[in-house]
């Protein structure tokens, strides 16, 4: 049977099978090799993600993910007396919150590799340019989310990595590395564009890849096509399936 790897996050990871989505890469890349589940959660933040946990990744299930990304933060870092603060979740309490998520993925399986995602960077402008399409000119004068606060809580997921010995990718710092950033990769300030996405695959694959679930090194779940002999098809299948 294939491994798993499982995606779980806010609403980043339940896009990612869109048009142009890291998620829908990622499946592309492992094809025929690992089977890539998307458990994602739009609006969702840590606090309320620990009550899928159960749900999604019992304890008892006789086949465990292999891998996981766990792609919180972009709403638990909502600003409070804005108009998304009933996302709001505390900073140490985000942190406390992902460490949960963490130690029930090892109680289901020891051995999963685990990958912590930091929230995106947040276009301020971006963001109250979008709400302005849908709402109009007087939308709101505040951004319901700042760029300052959310590296904060990135820092707080790369801190819990670092303390637990996990992999983690800092997508907070890595977009902000290319000129342009705000357009480029996001989509409405938060979202991102499928250049965005293509940030995303790249990094998840390289972090994947430096640990022992690289792609290319895991076999066909069945013979390539190759390797079947017309006259004796029995032969590849019998080598490979039994």
């Amino acid at each position: 049977m294939r491994p798993e790897i499982v995606l779980f996050g806010d609403s980043i990871t339940e896009q990612s099978f869109q048009s142009g989505g890291w998620g829908a890469a990622l499946a592309d890349s492992y094809s025929r090799k690992a089977d890539v589940k998307v458990r994602g959660y739009g609006g969702y933040n840590t606090r309320w993600a620990l009550f899928l946990l159960q749900h999604l990744f019992p304890l008892d299930s006789d086949k465990p993910p292999a891998a996981a990304t766990i792609f919180f933060g972009a709403n638990d870092a909502a600003i409070l007396g804005r108009t998304s603060e009933r996302q709001h979740v505390p900073l140490e309490e985000y942190k406390e919150n992902l460490r949960k998520t963490v130690l029930h993925l090892k109680e289901c399986s020891p051995t999963i590799l685990i990958v912590l995602i930091t929230p995106p960077p947040v276009d301020e402008d971006g963001r109250n340019e979008y709400a302005q399409s849908l709402y109009g000119k007087d939308a709101r004068e505040l951004p319901e989310r700042t760029n300052e606060v959310t590296g904060v809580y990135a820092k707080k997921c790369i801190e819990l990595a670092e303390e637990m010995g996990l992999r983690s990718i800092n997508l907070w710092s890595t977009l902000q590395e290319t000129e342009g950033w705000q357009k480029k990769f996001l989509s409405d300030g938060l979202h991102l564009t499928p250049e965005g996405n293509a940030v995303v695959h790249q990094e998840v694959v390289k972090v994947f890849t430096e640990a022992w679930f690289s792609a290319a090194e895991m076999p066909y779940d069945f013979p390539h096509h190759s390797e079947i002999d017309g006259k004796n098809p029995e032969k590849a299948f019998h080598q490979r399936c039994i």
